[in-house]
């Protein structure tokens, strides 16, 4: 099921991609649903796990805004609307897993948003992607982790 879910977010990862083109484009037209299922339906004969594809459109889409606020302060010099909108995207799906879809390992994760940012991103996209969200899954589990109360020293 892993190459499944690897097909799956590129799936997830067009539709999401064309979704935000065409409302920056001003088409008043645009059917995320029907968009989702014409994407899916192109790979009908080997992709399976369909939910996990909707989870992730739907889920991204509806929570754009609230995934670019927690992206924004993890690189802080690229205002989130000039971030490519291919990087953006992978970024938005990356974190939107990391944060919802607890049977996935987040390394894995990671892994897989940089994978897709080799594959449609620029030359430099892989490296970004995987320094934002490295970041974010390292305040994540230093959140997680209580820190050690300090020493006292000992009189003597």
């Amino acid at each position: 099921m892993a190459s499944n879910r690897h097909l799956g977010r590129i799936i997830a990862l067009q539709t999401l991609y064309e979704e935000e083109f065409r409302r920056e484009a001003g088409d008043k037209d645009f059917d995320l649903n029907e968009v989702l299922k014409r994407n899916i339906q192109r790979y009908e004969q080997t992709v399976e796990d369909t939910d996990f594809i909707r989870r992730l459109v739907l889920g991204v889409s509806k929570n754009a805004l609230s995934l670019d606020k927690k992206l924004q302060p993890v690189a802080p010099e690229w205002p989130i609307e000039q971030i490519a909108r291919m990087d953006r995207t992978v970024l938005r799906i990356g974190l939107y897993e990391l944060d919802n879809e607890n049977d996935v390992p987040p390394k894995v994760v990671i892994n897989e948003a940089v994978e897709l940012a080799k594959s449609f991103g620029g030359d430099n996209s892989s490296k970004f992607v995987n320094g934002v969200l490295g970041t974010l899954l390292k305040q994540r589990e230093e959140k997680a982790t209580p820190a050690k109360p300090a020493k006292k020293a000992s009189k003597k």
